[in-house]
Formats: C-alpha cells, structure tokens, sequence
C-alpha cells in the first residue's frame, strides 16, 4: 500500500454525547488534518465501539482516540478501557472538565492515557492542534502495520474449539473466530480440504492450515517462543503467573539470565480475571489481561525469555546445576529455579460435567465465552472471589446470573468489595447451600439439577452456560520425590521446612532454608503453589521479587 493510501484509511475517532460538543471537534480536527486523515465521529460509546469494530474488520488504521469523559452509559475511562482491545496502538485523549481532572489523572493507569484536554479548548491552536501533532507523530513513528490475523473455524460447541480460543485470546494473539456453519467458515473449510468433521481448523497468517492443533504446534505456528535459545541460565522460572512473572522482572532487571516457562498462558488466573480492584496502584481496577501484558512486555524489555506451550515434568540436582525436564524430553538447566506454578482450577465431580465441559461448561473461560452469553441465564458455581468477579463482568450482558453456593454465605470467602456489588447487581442471584448434583445435555448444556444441601431437595432448571470456580489444586505432581510437598500437594519452603530449628532430611548446608526456599537448596517457591500462602496477585507478586533477591544471596554462597 502507497503512503498515501495508507494514510487515506487512517481514522482519527472523536466520541461525545452532547451533538454540539461533537460536531465542535470534528470540525476542527478536520480544518486541521482533514488532508490526511479521516475524521469519525460518534455520539455514544457504544456507537463508537461499533465503528471501530467495522473499521477493524475494513483494514483501516487508527491513529488517535478523543473521548469525551462525562458520557451516559460508558463514560469515557470505561469506552477507551474497551477501545485498547480493538486498536491497542492508537493513541488516547481524554477531554474533561477541570472539575474531572482527578479522574483524567487515574486514567493515565486504568488505560495507559496518552494525554487529557480540558474543555474548552479554544483556541484549537494552542491548546489542540499541538497535543494532537505529538500525538500523531508518534503513532507514526511506531510500527503500526496491520496485524495479519490467525483465522479459527469450529463450532460453538466443540470443547477443543473453545480450548484453542482462549489460549490465542490469553497470549495476545489476535485471531477472528468463524463459526464452521456459516459461509466463509465453509469457504475455508473447504479451501484446507476439510469437510468439518475435525474442528478446529487454525488458519495461520501466512496461510498455513492446522487441522485440530496442540498448543505446542499452535504456539510455533503463530510465532509465541517455544525452544530456550541456550542451556543455561542463572534462574529458570517455571509458571507465567503473578509470581513468575514477577520474578522475571526482577531477575533480568538485575542482571539474571532469566528464562521463564509456562504450560499454557502467561497471566495464571490472574490473567483471567475480568477487573482486579484490590491490587495497589490501581483504584478504578484492572483487567487481569491488562496486568499480565503490561508484566510481559516490562519482562521482555528488561532481556527475560519466555517460552509457551512447554510442560515440565521434571526436576533433577545435577551438582550445583538444577535440571528443569520437558514432557517431550528436552530440558533447561540453570543455577537456580523458582517453582511458580500457582493453581489449577479443580474439578466439579458432578455427573455429566466432563461431558460437557467446553461445551457450556467452563473452568475460568469467562472473558472468553461473556459475547456468547449475550442475552441468556448464566450459572456461576463458587463463592470466591474469581466467581464473584466473573459474576460481575458476565452481568453486563447476560439476562441473569445466578451464583451457586456451597456455604451459608459469601463472606467466609470473598473480598467485602465485591460482596457489596453484587448484592447491588440488579440481574445477579445468589443462592447459598446448593451444588450441582448433575448437567444433562445432548452435544452441549441444556439443563443443570441443583441440589440443597440442607433438605437435600433438588431442582430441574434450563442451563446452556455454567462457569465453574470451586477452589484450586497445585500442579505439583512431577515434584514427587524431589522437594517436599503438604498433603494437598503445596510446596513447603522456609520456616515450614524445620522442626524444633532443624533442617529438612537430605538437607546438606551448614544453614536453614531461606524463606522461599524448598527441601531442595537453590530451587525457590513463591505465589500460590506455596504452602501457606496468602493466595492474593499482590502476594504473588511480592513474593516472585522476594524470591529473586534470595538467588542473589544463594548464588554469592555457592
């Protein structure tokens, strides 16, 4: 494409609900920039995402975002929040009142805020155009290409189909979903000489076709990091959650060759999470996709390796080296190792579940599958705080949302924060002593029988959606043997090691265990895998740090 072509499909969008305002700003953006740009304009925030959707879907570019603050509905935080996962790289201003200066300032951490403008901003040379220049100077400056988009086609009810989504969706990859029954996902299809019986079908961007893909294929094909680029390192991380991707940070930022390797995404649950609204920093929330990208990219710049789609197996003490083993045989060796593996969701064990888990039942697929439940009556099983902000977020779509609760009450284990907004959520439930006792379905979920756990009645209700968050386990089965574990399988590290001052068994330093390190020395522990642990991101967090400034101290010892 010419410059000047490309330049012909670049949009600069100014969004404000009163029509005079809005016209205002088009206007002047146009006397401006109307030679080398187009100028959209729209008067709500729902009306803008839908044009910056249908731009999207056209090819076109856009450059720089107004919106105004104070709108009905979405104010202009909340449509620029959602904005960024449309065109991530465009630039974003928000204008506001002096009155809102306040808000504008906490935006700057809620939706990385380029710049706010107070109103009236008269006269556009001075107060504008300037800003605005900036602005699109180092928009341009940046690569801003279009993005070529992996194409996914399967159907609505496949369980792999959902599983290869959420996995694109959770490490950024951009990817457009069709479904197998509609025309262009028959054309391609039929251009992979597929007839539909194997879903899904993975189009890459450079036209390659995978017919029902692993992650580890998946992650090769679409360009995520795969293979360790040496065989040694200083710390070898394994888990992208908070704690690993903490400590990643920490560790190429003070001189660690760090590798970090994760199963499946970066993010952990965390990563899942529609709003985190108790993490430090943050008082409007933010979106667990938001912090674990912003992880990433502050781990990337600082020299950390990450690597996608690698299952450990094993660890082995090879002398003063820790050997870190693939389930495909390869392995990583490193001076020190950090075990940050969080938690697994755990299994509802309910007749009829596993049949139609991904095929609407889910295990912390919320962000992924909330278009869907567009409309409908959503079932959410937990009472933590993962439910209770599922809950929330699949509210804002969903005709009703019911949580299904073992115990008498939210309080034993969710935030007080988040108890108060649900009871003040208008279409969200909550019903205490009730399991699950079955889920029937033909292909995909039709009904749910719900059971009181108290006089042990059950009831019959229509269910196509049910999201499950019943308490985690550790992932720690392939430490078996090597470091020592609780009897739910937790990692036990520091102080809980020793008894009456003495060190674990097999323990051969003249010194106790450092506080996150395990029965093993030199291999550390920290976020929620931990024994004992406070199973918070900030924790986490704190933790992946704490765990890297006692590498240091261990490898000055050894």
């Amino acid at each position: 494409m010419t410059q000047a072509a490309e330049a012909a499909r670049t949009v600069i969008l100014t969004v404000d609900d009163d029509p005079g305002v809005s016209r205002a700003v088009a206007r002047d953006l146009r006397r401006r920039y109307g030679g080398s740009y187009r100028v959209v304009r729209a008067e709500s925030g729902e009306s803008a995402l839908e044009a910056l959707r249908e731009l999207k879907l056209r090819g076109d570019q856009v450059a720089v975002i107004l919106a105004d603050y104070r709108m009905p509905r979405m104010n202009g935080i909340e449509f620029l929040e959602q904005a960024i996962d449309v065109y991530p790289s465009a630039r974003r201003v928000l204008l506001t009142a002096y009155a809102d200066t306040n808000a504008a300032i906490d935006a700057i951490n809620v939706v990385d805020l380029d710049h706010y403008l107070l109103k009236p901003w008269d006269p556009p040379e001075e107060k504008l155009y300037p800003v605005l220049d900036d602005l699109l100077d180092a928009w341009r400056a940046a690569d801003h290409r279009c993005v070529p988009l992996t194409k996914v086609v399967g159907h609505r009810w496949s369980a792999r189909s959902s599983e290869v989504r959420e996995f694109l969706a959770r490490n950024q990859v951009p990817y457009r979903w069709y479904s197998s029954d509609e025309p262009e996902g028959r054309r391609l299809l039929a251009a992979a000489g597929q007839d539909g019986e194997r879903l899904p079908l993975v189009v890459t961007a450079d036209g390659t076709a995978l017919v029902e893909p692993a992650d580890a294929e998946l992650a090769a094909r679409v360009g995520l990091a795969t293979t360790p680029a040496a065989d040694f390192y200083d710390l070898v991380v394994v888990g992208g959650g908070p704690a690993g991707l903490g400590a990643a940070v920490y560790g190429a930022s003070e001189g660690l060759r760090t590798v970090l390797v994760e199963r499946s995404a970066t993010g952990g649950q965390a990563g899942q999470s529609s709003r985190i609204e108790n993490y430090l920093g943050f008082p409007d929330g933010v979106s667990g996709a938001q912090l674990t990208d912003r992880a990433r990219r502050q781990a990337a710049k600082f020299g950390a390796e990450m690597l996608t789609a690698r299952e450990v197996t094993g660890l082995e003490v090879n002398g003063a080296a820790r050997t870190v083993r693939f389930a495909d045989g390869s392995a990583v060796a490193a001076h020190a190792v950090l075990l940050a593996t969080g938690v697994s969701y755990r299994q509802l064990d309910a007749p009829g579940v596993a049949e139609l888990t991904g095929c609407g039942v889910f295990y912390g697929s919320a962000l992924t599958e909330a278009p869907a439940c567009q409309g409908h009556d959503v079932y959410i099983v937990g009472g933590a705080n993962s439910a209770g902000q599922a809950a929330m977020f699949l509210a804002r779509g969903a005709k009703s949302v019911t949580l299904l609760v073992r115990g008498p009450s939210l309080s034993a284990s969710m935030s007080h924060y988040l108890i108060q907004q649900i009871e003040h959520a208008p279409n969200i439930s909550v019903r205490t002593r009730t399991v699950v006792e079955a889920a029937h379905g033909s292909g995909h979920l039709e009904q749910l029988t719900l059971r009181d756990v108290d006089s042990g009645h059950t009831e019959l209700v229509d269910a196509q959606w049910m999201f499950v968050f019943i308490g985690a386990a550790p992932p720690t089965d392939w430490l078996d043997g090597t470091v020592l574990r609780d009897e739910r399988g937790f990692v036990k590290a520091g102080p809980d090691l020793t008894e009456d001052g003495r060190p674990p068994a097999g323990w051969e330093l003249d010194r106790p265990p450092y506080h996150l390190e395990t029965s093993v020395p030199g291999v550390f522990v920290a976020g929620d895998a931990r024994a004992e642990s406070a199973k918070r991101v900030a924790s986490a967090v704190g933790e992946g740090a704490m765990a890297v400034m006692l590498v240091h101290r261990y490898l000055e010892q050894s």
